[in-house]
């Protein structure tokens, strides 16, 4: 995959990832259970993440270790493949607690000032 190759999928990780972030603003766990459009849209910013993570070179994901690319394409194959499973406490744990620090070290790679605003 060419460097623009590898910019275009980072920016797809970063923006799916801020709008995750961003559409859990105000909500709660238990939204995920009562609100259909929220999981089915969390769910599927989540997919387009690991889509987007299983673009990235190989040797740029080798070169950037500390984002979790095993486990971002993993889950993004457990969505696919398991859409009638998902768990919505992990869902919920993904987007609040681990898409934050995925937004900085992506912003990072991309050479992005470091916007805490939509982080």
């Amino acid at each position: 995959m060419t460097r623009r190759d590898d910019t275009v999928a980072l920016r797809h990780m970063l923006d799916h990832a801020v709008e995750a972030v961003e559409m859990i603003k105000g909500r709660s766990q238990s939204d995920l259970d009562s609100d259909r459009q929220l999981n089915l849209s969390l769910t599927r910013l989540i997919e387009i993440i690991g889509e987007a993570a299983r673009r990235v070179d190989p040797e740029k994901r080798s070169a950037n270790p500390q984002i979790p690319w095993k486990e971002i394409v993993g889950t993004r194959d457990r969505l696919v493949h398991g859409y009638d499973q998902v768990d919505f406490d992990v869902l919920w744990k993904i987007v609040s607690d681990e898409l934050p620090q995925l937004i900085r070290n992506v912003r990072r790679m991309l050479g992005d000032p470091d916007d805490s605003s939509n982080a």
